[in-house]
């Protein structure tokens, strides 16, 4: 990922969103033990359907004894086809379909339940199948005696060649980042030495693929054979090798040299290519009798300098990734069918970039590419500016538009795609409150359905922020729970994460909207204990309305903060959470101090800070990026819980005119605002209560 991420704006393309068909059937057999008692539930649904296509689920509860291995066999009774799956190995023969686990699902216990889905083709109708055989024996609903048992199944790759199975089985996939690419070595930018306990947690968290981001530019001699340094190359290689152990599917590409040197391609042609071949020639050889679960991506992110536009560096991309697939081609060993990763410039999903790689790839004629794009959202949202608070329309639009152009380029004429790099530009762990939890629970839910509903395989870009690597745990179990749910299913959220009640006066009811995204609500929950309808929450269509009692019962003495943590739970997909938070108004004092450190005194009182507004006199945004009057969260302001302030950044004052009044607007998510106004003179900054 670079420093910079260029949003753009996208066309909408409307799906049509087919009902959910549920099919409860039974009936399991134990793989190795011929007299096991067997039994089993199958639920087949269809979250989504659109023309000539569909998603469904498919979730095992075993009713039977364990069992270790298993295979699922149906017939579509309409023609349909399957085109991709996730959580399976999925084969078709005709109307016969049989999908056969992974190696880390293989295990059901008794009472357990595995899950799996596919992406799916329909033309005259999508009626569900009628019945299902689990490993042989044909569901009956009864807990009964097994045949001879089949022998566990395997979970072969895709053979070279198939792109589009290849490309699905990566899916989901997860990124190194930060590491291999970092400059100038592998823990220059904070993260621990690689280890192959952290490749297989990946593994064992369900990730299919890893991408390993490489940064060459520091790790090689001069020219003409910019030969690359044997320790680095060693360490690559054993990276690689452990994923492979590892059963992953690994891409490797060039990274940050793309803005290093590659980017300088337009006014030096000879040189770059002279050196960008070398590197990849030298790759090539080293890894050409590797497994074909290796993959090669040509270039992180191209941008260029000294082009007259876009048009021209698309040009000049194309020169590269022609050289590129042809270089890797001509290398021979496993290089003649591997997969080969072409990005767009910048990796954007703008239309012209797309179809200027689109039409790359239909010269060069080569069935075993994949594009690549990647996808950081609404740029207001992803870095909290302009107001950029929430996960609304805006934000929702961007996405659907970008992966309905990107399908619609590419998937829909058999050229698969991955989602090379996807998060929020500015989450970080270490910057905590930019992007509000609840809002970010949205977005991730709504990623995971909305590629998955276009067959794009996603690669979470993750550089410490996810996975803490050196406990290998999940640094937000809650997160990393709602993304492994959406590889399969759909989770329900809310309006909010978040109920804020006041510390003094009357306690009233409040209510949550419901985004119930197919599922319906089961219960509501604090910890083990099981609320009570009607008593203590009631529902109605998709409103969820905590009662006055139950409110007054949870702030308890009403200490400022986080009373009590409650979960709704659904008939699908993970819980939603839900604080209840007292609170007071935060209240703020007077302050001097220069532009290179000011701090206005802030009393939170259990509230948090959504955003900041600056404007003049006149009402005109004051400050950095002078198109909104909202700033950007930690670039510009900061808030400090521990130390009760709020940080306002050199950065903010540098853009403020000297002698010149500011109003700043502080909101908070309690919906409290007030204001507070300072004044700059020369390095001098006061701030005075409005």
């Amino acid at each position: 990922m670079n420093s910079q991420y260029l949003r753009t704006t996208y066309r909408r393309v409307s799906l049509v969103v087919g009902a959910v068909l549920t099919l409860l059937v039974a009936g399991l057999m134990v793989a190795g033990n011929a007299q096991a008692a067997a039994g089993c539930q199958v639920a087949y649904t269809v979250p989504s359907q659109w023309q000539g296509g569909f998603t469904a689920d498919v979730k095992i509860t075993n009713l039977g004894d364990a069992v270790n291995g298993w295979s699922v066999t149906w017939a579509f009774p309409s023609g349909q086809r399957v085109t991709q799956a996730w959580n399976a190995t999925v084969t078709s023969s005709g109307d016969q379909v049989t999908a056969r686990n992974m190696s880390y699902n293989a295990a059901i216990a008794t009472n357990a339940t595995v899950s799996f889905g596919f992406n799916g083709s329909w033309t005259g109708g999508n009626t569900a199948p009628s019945s299902f055989a689990l490993n042989g024996v044909t569901c009956t609903g009864r807990v009964g005696e097994t045949p001879t048992p089949t022998p566990t199944p395997t979970d072969p790759p895709p053979t070279g060649g198939d792109a589009m199975a290849t490309v699905a089985a990566m899916q989901p996939g997860w990124n190194l980042g930060n590491t291999l690419d970092a400059i100038p070595d592998e823990t220059a930018w904070g993260n621990p030495l690689v280890t192959q306990a952290l490749l297989r947690q990946i593994k064992s968290q369900g990730y299919n693929s890893i991408r390993i981001p490489v940064t060459w530019s520091n790790h090689h001699g001069s020219a003409p054979a910019y030969t690359i340094d044997a320790v680095w190359l060693s360490r690559v290689r054993q990276v690689v090798d452990w994923a492979l152990a590892e059963n992953l599917y690994v891409l490797v590409n060039l990274h940050h040299d793309s803005w290093q040197w590659i980017n300088g391609y337009p006014g030096d042609r000879t040189n770059v290519m002279n050196r960008y071949t070398a590197l990849w020639t030298q790759i090539a050889t080293t890894f050409r009798s590797h497994s074909s679960k290796l993959v090669f991506e040509s270039i992180n992110e191209p941008q260029f300098t000294g082009t007259s536009g876009d048009a021209q560096s698309d040009e000049v991309l194309r020169e590269l990734n022609v050289a590129f697939v042809r270089l890797l081609r001509q290398s021979g060993g496993n290089n003649a069918t591997r997969l080969l990763v072409l990005p767009t410039l910048n990796t954007n999903s703008n239309q012209a970039q797309l179809d200027a790689l689109a039409t790359t790839i239909s010269q060069l004629g080569d069935n075993n590419i994949a594009a690549t794009v990647h996808f950081y959202g609404w740029w207001p949202f992803s870095v909290n500016i302009a107001g950029g608070t929430r996960y609304d329309a805006n934000v929702e639009q961007d996405m659907v538009d970008g992966f309905d152009r990107v399908h619609n380029t590419f998937v829909a004429k058999g050229i698969p795609v991955i989602v090379g790099e996807w998060a929020l530009l500015s989450y970080d762990y270490t910057r905590p409150g930019i992007i509000e939890r609840g809002e970010l629970l949205k977005f991730f839910e709504a990623v995971g359905y909305q590629a998955r509903t276009r067959k794009l395989t996603t690669m979470l870009w993750d550089a410490g922020s996810f996975l803490n690597r050196n406990d290998l745990q999940w640094r937000d179990p809650g997160l990393y729970a709602l993304m492994k749910a959406s590889w399969t299913t759909r989770s329900a959220t809310a309006s909010s994460d978040q109920i804020y009640v006041r510390r003094t006066g009357t306690i009233t009811s409040k209510s949550l909207t419901l985004n119930l995204n197919g599922a319906s609500f089961r219960s509501l929950r604090q910890g083990s204990t099981v609320l009570t309808s009607g008593t203590d929450y009631t529902v109605s269509g998709n409103t969820l309305t905590l009662t006055s009692a139950a409110l007054t019962r949870l702030v308890g003495n009403r200490t400022p903060g986080v009373n009590a943590n409650l979960e709704a739970h659904f008939s699908q997909g993970v819980p939603w959470p839900i604080s209840v938070i007292s609170y007071d108004p935060p209240t703020q004092a007077a302050a001097t101090g220069t532009t290179s450190s000011f701090t206005i005194p802030t009393q939170f009182r259990g509230d948090l800070l959504a955003t900041m507004e600056a404007k003049y006199a006149d009402g005109s945004p004051a400050g950095p990026a002078n198109w909104t009057s909202y700033k950007e969260f930690w670039s510009n302001f900061q808030p400090d819980y521990a130390a009760n302030t709020i940080i306002l950044k050199p950065e903010f004052f540098a853009e403020v005119n000297d002698g010149s009044a500011v109003t700043l607007t502080f909101h908070f998510w309690s919906g409290t605002q007030i204001t507070y106004r300072v004044a700059k003179s020369g390095t001098s900054v006061t701030g005075s209560v409005s």
